[in-house]
């Protein structure tokens, strides 16, 4: 088929599913337009001026009707195989708790690590459980063949086994609002030993451990919060104003619907997070969601605000 590679055992099994289906499909489409190609020939109307009439053939419509009922049971069972490999694995598996958010992702591991891209190990299966805080999102690595909703109030749950290392996209499949195009990530798949290292090094990183100052546990948070989805650190535009060099400055923002000037600094930072709609700034949507941050959390995003020059 014409696929890129798959990167996973259940991909790999989508695609095989996929081209039976086709081929099946591909060979039903010769035979009929064969047959249609031939009943014009043979019966048109410069040989046959007069029709016949023709009453119909009990074994053939019977024969027709079967084989095709046969045919798409032969399809679904195919698909069933590959939907319950997908909707069921080991008990064993690695869980992973996905969670979606306007417009961002972030997962939880089991010994507490948190990152906006999912994280994984070559040949190790996992279990994703995906859940949302908003609205319903969908969880797309086109390179697995996996695709999950993330529904608010709900866990949804898939199985797969990546066995190719690699860096894949990760994005939303399904609408979400204003945002949704930029609701992307990736998918990293490493070796067992890399993946180790990775979760012992990053821990002070996305704020979970004691190591690395007040900057670099905002850093952490900033990512594991999704922020990154929206607020670029390098000066892109995103849905909301980039992080880059906006401490300090001053800017114009929408209050209770009129505008005021006010500088950037801890306090605005701090009410910006606590009470997201509160001072919004000019030209970008009131979209950004309570993300309910600790005071010792926000003090840690303004120190990391304040490193972007």
């Amino acid at each position: 088929m014409f696929f890129t590679e798959a990167a996973s055992a259940i991909g790999r099994e989508s695609d095989d599913m996929s081209f039976v289906i086709t081929l099946v499909c591909v060979l039903l489409l010769c035979v009929i337009t064969a047959l249609m190609l031939y009943f014009a020939y043979r019966y048109g109307r410069a040989r046959h001026p007069e029709a016949a009439a023709i009453h119909g053939s009990f074994v053939l419509e019977a024969g027709w009707t079967i084989g095709a009922v046969v045919i798409v049971l032969i399809m679904f069972a195919l698909g069933w195989g590959v939907y319950a490999s997908v909707k069921g694995g080991p008990p064993e598996a690695y869980e992973i708790k996905a969670r979606a958010r306007m417009w961002s992702w972030s997962f939880e591991y089991p010994d507490g690590r948190v990152s906006n891209e999912l994280m994984l190990a070559e040949g190790r299966t996992v279990k994703l459980t995906l859940t949302s805080d908003d609205v319903i999102h969908s969880l797309y690595v086109p390179a697995f063949r996996v695709k999950q909703d993330a529904v608010p109030g709900s866990i949804n749950t898939i199985w797969f086994t990546p066995d190719r290392q690699g860096t894949y996209d990760l994005f939303c499949a399904e609408y979400c609002g204003y945002g949704h195009s930029d609701m992307l990530t990736k998918a990293v798949v490493m070796g067992e030993e890399e993946f180790s290292k990775w979760g012992f090094e990053d821990k002070a990183a996305t704020g979970t451990g004691p190591a690395g100052g007040l900057a670099e546990r905002g850093e952490g948070l900033v990512q594991s919060k999704g922020c990154a989805g929206c607020h670029s650190v390098d000066g892109s535009a995103r849905v909301g104003p980039s992080l880059k060099s906006i401490f300090g400055h001053r800017v114009v923002v929408s209050t209770d619907g009129e505008k005021r000037e006010l500088v950037i600094d801890e306090a605005y930072v701090k009410r910006s997070i606590e009470e997201p709609g509160a001072d919004v700034v000019e030209g970008y949507p009131a979209v950004m969601p309570v993300l309910g941050l600790t005071e010792g959390e926000i003090e840690a995003v303004a120190a990391y605000i304040k490193t972007l020059r």
